[in-house]
């Protein structure tokens, strides 16, 4: 495995500032890993990771959908653990990504925002932790974290077998020519192969071809980012059931973006995008029952641990309508806001014989404790210095463990420096380093609409100084200055 080089300088004043302001540092050295768990066949768990792409907080059922139903989800929520404080690496894919692959978050990355920025050698990738451990792993589906050729290219980064999108902006077509495999590119049809389809069928041959040893699948379908094209037999049932006229969004007093979309920004014309959307995300339900049928016809149900999760927000592309579905529930945003919107998203945990049944938790999480706790669970030592930590413990526990006291820390320069942080109930959002940080108390103000820093300065001041150390300098995202309160 590769040992991750970088200077150590930041590391140390942002604990000292940590320790004395906001709390415990966001870097962690790895501890000694617990003795891992071990399936009934003896040996160390399967581990399957579903992510998502672009799913809000809201589109599941278990989570309030109430358009349309999940039920393959649901049932992995009744039979495991639903969070419902967890959150994403970024409010954007690319370094929503980097940040769950490496256990850094995006003020540690190099891949900090979307582009065609490799992962480097030097990181180190749940891939690659994996492998170490003595897993078979694979990645299927949209990888975007490094072109054919480049250092960020799967199998140069700890996943033996790779099937799908290299690129990030390659998923933005439903059907494609061509993808990747394990090497080379593969033509497919751009009229009658549904990718995510191909995707599923994937799955279920990686997880049928049993080598004796656990396997670590990394399941990434490019759903239900835009464009909003399911296939005929997905979508039919769906239209009509729908209005595909402006509708009144009552939490925002407002009228959505009228369909049927129309092309602009790479996307094909959608008709129907509210059916289309429907369809889309419960297409993906049932083909995520078909990779638990295989787990259950091949004995491997209470050998595997299967994770379900999403990249960010909800997005409005395509003519997708969040509004019209209340894709991020009770909260604020949408894809590209660091408020609870945009980086708050599902998360179902289901471990037969190991995860409880049935049980909701609050815990505070995010995409940067998955590599940690997966190499926990695989018996192997993290890599130093990352800003997760195992959640193991979370996932297992019968009683909700108590919560780290730590500050969660995100950044985002699409639209300027932007920076976010949370710890404990309070979550403040810095649009920028000109303006005064907003404070919002979450146990009180899920939606954050009631901007507090005016009668809380003290918390306001500590998050300030956790912000002055909570990045390293970036070339190509550089951020600005912080001025110390």
């Amino acid at each position: 495995m590769r040992v991750r080089v970088g200077p150590v300088w930041w590391r140390l004043v942002g604990t000292l500032a940590l320790l004395c302001c906001v709390g415990a540092p966001a870097a962690q050295s790895p501890a000694a890993p617990s003795r891992p768990p071990t399936t009934p066949a003896g040996r160390r768990p399967n581990i399957i990771l579903i992510h998502a792409d672009d799913l809000g907080w809201g589109d599941v059922s278990a989570y309030g959908q109430r358009r349309f139903r999940t039920p393959v989800l649901d049932r992995m929520a009744a039979e495991g653990v639903r969070f419902t404080h967890y959150y994403s690496g970024s409010t954007v894919c690319a370094p929503s990504r980097a940040s769950l692959m490496t256990g850094l978050h995006t003020g540690h990355t190099r891949i900090r925002g979307n582009g065609d920025v490799p992962l480097e050698d030097a990181e180190v990738t749940i891939g690659e932790v994996l492998t170490q451990a003595g897993y078979r792993t694979a990645t299927i589906g949209k990888w975007g974290l490094g072109d054919a050729g480049t250092t960020g290219q799967p199998d140069r980064q700890g996943f033996a077998e790779a099937f799908g999108y290299l690129r990030h902006t390659h998923p933005h077509r439903q059907y494609t020519d061509r993808l990747w495999k394990n090497g080379t590119w593969v033509e497919v049809s751009p009229t009658r192969d549904y990718t995510s389809d191909l995707f599923t069928d994937a799955a279920v041959d990686f997880i049928a071809r049993d080598a004796g040893v656990p396997f670590f699948l990394y399941l990434a379908y490019p759903v239900p980012h835009a464009e909003l094209r399911p296939p005929e037999e997905a979508l039919a049932p769906w239209r009509g059931r729908f209005p595909e006229t402006p509708f009144v969004n009552a939490k925002a007093d407002a009228i959505t973006p009228v369909p049927p979309y129309s092309p602009s920004g790479g996307y094909r014309s959608q008709p129907t995008p509210h059916a289309a959307f429907a369809a889309m995300v419960t297409r993906m339900d049932q083909q995520i029952g078909r990779v638990l049928a295989t787990l259950r016809t091949r004995g491997l149900d209470r050998d595997t641990l299967v994770i379900f999760t999403s990249d960010n927000g909800p997005h409005r592309e395509g003519g997708a309508d969040p509004d019209f579905f209340d894709s991020n529930g009770p909260l604020r945003g949408i894809k590209r806001d660091l408020y609870e919107g945009g980086i708050r998203v599902p998360m179902i945990v289901r471990w037969p014989g190991h995860a409880p049944a049935g049980v909701v938790r609050d815990t505070v999480w995010a995409h940067w404790d998955v590599l940690p706790t997966l190499a926990d669970i695989a018996g192997v030592a993290p890599p130093s210095g990352l800003d997760g930590q195992s959640m193991r413990a979370a996932l297992t526990a019968r009683i909700a463990p108590k919560a780290a006291d730590r500050t969660l820390y995100w950044e985002f320069h699409e639209r300027g420096y932007r920076r976010a942080a949370r710890r404990g109930r309070w979550k403040t959002v810095w649009l920028d380093p000109a303006t005064e940080p907003e404070l919002y108390d979450l146990t009180t103000d899920p939606g954050e609409q009631h901007d507090v820093a005016a009668t809380h300065a003290d918390v306001v001041a500590q998050f300030r100084e956790f912000f002055a150390t909570a990045r390293t300098p970036s070339e190509r995202w550089p951020g600005a200055p912080v001025p110390r309160p």
